[in-house]
C-alpha cells in the first residue's frame, strides 16, 4: 500500500509541484518588471520662476552688511550695555571696559599740568607788585650813599692842596665814592629788569610745557573715552559676544575669536548673491530677481539690483585646509528685498536666487583676481 502511495506522488505530485513552482517564478518575474512609485522629496527644491536664467546662493546681510565690533584697548568688560535685538543710535555706549587705571593717569596728568600752567603764570605775572617798591627803595638807598661819599671825596680833594688831609685818605675816599657808585648803578639794573618782568625764552619753555602737558591730558582723556566702546552708525545688535567680567583683546577673527558685538541696519535687508564664474556672461544687472527661501519653494521674494562688487573672488564655501586649491570662483552681486519680509527674512539666511536672462543687456564684465 505504502510501495502504491509514493508511486503515485512520484508519478503525480513532482510535476505539480514543479509546475507551481514555474507559476510563482513568472508572477515574481512579472512583478519585478513594474516601476516602484516615484514619492515625492520630503522637501520640495525650489522652483525656477524665469524660462531664462542665472541662479545663485544668497546670503542675506543688513543693509550696511555685517559690522564686527570689536575693541581698541584690551581689558576687563566692565559694563554690557545693549542686548540682542536692541536698535542703537550713533554714538550710543555698546560696553565699557574697566577704566580705573586710565582714570588715575588722566589724575597724574591733571596735576602735572596744574603745575606747569603755574609756572608759566608766575613767569607772565613777574614782577610781582610787592617787589616794586622795596627795588625802588634799594635804588634810592644806593643813591644816597653814592651821594654821601662822593661828596666826602669832594672835600677831601679841596682840603688835599692845602695839606689838610692824607693823599692816602683821599684815596679811600675816593675808592669808596666809586664802589658807592657802582652798588647804584647795579640796584638800578635789578630794578630795570624786575620791571622787565620774566625772559621771553623762558616764558616760551613755559609755554611749550603746558602744551606738552595739555596734550598729554588729551591723550588720557581719549584713552579713557576709547574704554566706552560707541556704535558709529545706527542699526540694531545682531549679536552679543561679550559678558561682564570678560578679558577681551585687540584682535579679532581667526586668532582672536568672533567679534564681540555685531551691528546692522535691518530696516532695508539686502542679499549678496553668489553668481558661479561659468554664469558671468550670461549675468544682466537690471534683470528681474527673486530670492526663494529654502525648503519653502512658495514663498518669492522680489529683488532690486543694487550694485555689482566687480572683484571675482574664490567661492567661500571651503573646507579650510591650507592644502586645498581653489577651482570655484564667483562674482558677488548685491540685490535690495523690494517689499515686505512678513518676518521670514534673517539676517545670515541662505536662499536661492533666480536672475531672469531674457533681457538683451549687456552681461557684466568682471576683474578676475
Amino acid at each position: 500500500m505504502i510501495s502504491k502511495l509514493l508511486n503515485f506522488l512520484t508519478k503525480f505530485g513532482l510535476p505539480i509541484v514543479a509546475i507551481a513552482l514555474i507559476v510563482m517564478a513568472v508572477r515574481y518575474m512579472a512583478n519585478a518588471k513594474q516601476r516602484m512609485p516615484v514619492l515625492p522629496p520630503p522637501i520640495q527644491p525650489a522652483a525656477n520662476p524665469f524660462s531664462n536664467s542665472v541662479a545663485g546662493a544668497g546670503m542675506v546681510e543688513p543693509e550696511t552688511e555685517n559690522i564686527s565690533i570689536g575693541t581698541p584697548l584690551p581689558g576687563i568688560v566692565w559694563k554690557v550695555c545693549v542686548k540682542v535685538g536692541q536698535h542703537v543710535n550713533a554714538g550710543d555706549p555698546l560696553f565699557e571696559i574697566d577704566d580705573r587705571d586710565k582714570k588715575a593717569e588722566l589724575a597724574v596728568r591733571t596735576a602735572m599740568l596744574a603745575d606747569a600752567q603755574a609756572t608759566l603764570d608766575r613767569l607772565e605775572s613777574m614782577p610781582r607788585p610787592e617787589e616794586i617798591p622795596a627795588a625802588e627803595a634799594k635804588v634810592r638807598e644806593t643813591k644816597a650813599d653814592w651821594d654821601n661819599w662822593a661828596q666826602q671825596t669832594a672835600r677831601r680833594e679841596k682840603l688835599l692842596p692845602q695839606h689838610a688831609t692824607s693823599e692816602e685818605e683821599f684815596l679811600g675816599r675816593k675808592m669808596a665814592s666809586e664802589q658807592a657808585q657802582e652798588r647804584y648803578n647795579k640796584a638800578v639794573a635789578d630794578f630795570n629788569l624786575l620791571k622787565a618782568g620774566a625772559w621771553e625764552p623762558e616764558k616760551q619753555v613755559a609755554r611749550s610745557a603746558v602744551q606738552r602737558e595739555k596734550a598729554q591730558v588729551q591723550q588720557a582723556q581719549t584713552e579713557l573715552e576709547r574704554l566706552t566702546v560707541r556704535a558709529l552708525v545706527d542699526g540694531d545688535v545682531l549679536q552679543v559676544n561679550v559678558r561682564p567680567g570678560e578679558y577681551v583683546g585687540t584682535i579679532m577673527g581667526a586668532s582672536g575669536g568672533p567679534a564681540l558685538i555685531v551691528l546692522g541696519a535691518t530696516h532695508q535687508l539686502h542679499v549678496r548673491v553668489d553668481i558661479d564664474e561659468y554664469d558671468i556672461p550670461r549675468f544682466v544687472p537690471d534683470a528681474q530677481a527673486r530670492a526663494v527661501l529654502k525648503g519653502q519653494s512658495k514663498d518669492f521674494f522680489p529683488l532690486r539690483f543694487v550694485r555689482v562688487e566687480p572683484y571675482v573672488i574664490p567661492k567661500k564655501s571651503l573646507t579650510g585646509d591650507n592644502t586645498e586649491r581653489v577651482d570655484t570662483r564667483v562674482l558677488q552681486v548685491i540685490y535690495a528685498v523690494d517689499g515686505p519680509t512678513n518676518n521670514k527674512l534673517f539676517d545670515g539666511q541662505q536662499v536661492d536666487v533666480f536672475i531672469d536672462t531674457s533681457s538683451p543687456k549687456v552681461a557684466t564684465k568682471a576683474k578676475v583676481e
